[in-house]
């Protein structure tokens, strides 16, 4: 919560200094933390259930609300097609909790179906990106079975997180070696890469404030020479350095640090902690290059899979030491 509350009153500071809009940092904050509070309360009463009808309820909202919210209907390479891979592999995530929860080896099969549904979800709606989100959740759920010590992979995810943040400004400050800049130009488009460099720019102009939350749009070339512009970077850290400087991008690191010691500490099976590290990281590598976290349903449903891995079933059962 301490953690929270300072992004908010920091995007408060930032949207006072610059007359910034830091309304949408308060509508996301909002969302995970009553996304967090849901899922331990669901979880502690229905360990086994409440995962599973949480992932049956992402992937009927992909379903039923394919773009998640209105505007512009950004698709490549992944603007609301990054929020619906985001939520997919959230519902992958929670499933395999729901697996790993169950008591018996019947119960595990039946479970796992929701698991491989978002999978075959994602391929149904043509989305590449979340068919490989969801096939990663379900190879680090599987190998997450295997792992005794749950320590090693809290690392290992975090270490993956770190080299995508750092990969990212190094693609916007164009420093990538010629072959290597174009493959990635194909991949995420040069438009992309024009906004992160844009970022960048705007990160450098001040650092310690930014320019202001929400001020991207009105202040970027590039947005503004765009047709289809939805006034953001597709960036998660870059947008948090360009309208909120250093602090933001510190403060934002720090949300998805304590989600890690919050998993590592949690009394769940390790099973359970990794699996729900697997899809949390697997959005923060989606926000890096998309523009996921503006979209509520997926801070909603990133608090709630972090609530159901860290809740205490109110069972009798002694919990896991960590490891």
């Amino acid at each position: 919560m301490a953690i929270l509350g300072a992004c908010a009153v920091w995007s408060l500071i930032t949207g006072a200094a610059h007359g910034g809009r830091p309304e949408g940092v308060l509508l996301a904050v909002l969302a995970v933390a009553a996304g967090y509070a849901a899922g331990r309360i669901s979880g502690a009463l229905l360990p086994v259930a409440a995962p599973c009808a949480w992932a049956l309820a992402g992937v009927v909202l992909t379903v039923a609300v394919p773009h998640l919210a209105p505007g512009p209907q950004i698709v490549t390479p992944l603007g609301h097609a990054g929020a619906t891979a985001a939520v997919l592999a959230l519902s992958a995530g929670a499933a395999c909790c729901a697996v790993w929860a169950a008591p018996t080896r019947a119960a595990r099969l039946v479970l796992s179906v929701p698991a491989v549904g978002a999978a075959v979800t994602a391929a149904a709606l043509g989305s590449t990106a979340g068919c490989v989100a969801c096939g990663a959740v379900l190879l680090c759920a599987l190998a997450a079975g295997r792992m005794r010590h749950r320590g090693a992979g809290i690392a290992g995810l975090a270490l993956v997180a770190a080299l995508v943040a750092v990969l990212i400004p190094a693609v916007a400050a164009r420093r990538l070696p010629g072959g290597l800049a174009s493959a990635v130009d194909e991949q995420l488009t040069s438009h992309r890469v024009r906004l992160w460099h844009d970022a960048l720019g705007m990160a450098g102009q001040d650092a310690a404030l930014g320019v202001g939350p929400g001020r991207f749009g009105e202040l970027s070339a590039t947005a503004a020479g765009s047709l289809l512009s939805d006034g953001k970077p597709h960036s998660a850290p870059l947008q948090q350095a360009a309208e909120q400087g250093v602090v933001g991008v510190v403060l934002l690191a720090a949300a998805f640090g304590w989600l890690l010691h919050a998993l590592w500490r949690t009394p769940r099976p390790t099973p359970i902690a990794l699996t729900a590290g697997a899809a949390l990281t697997v959005l923060a590598a989606i926000a890096s290059v998309g523009n996921a976290l503006s979209f509520t349903a997926v801070t909603v449903g990133a608090g709630v899979l972090a609530g159901l891995a860290t809740a205490r079933p109110f069972t009798d059962d002694p919990p896991e030491p960590v490891g």
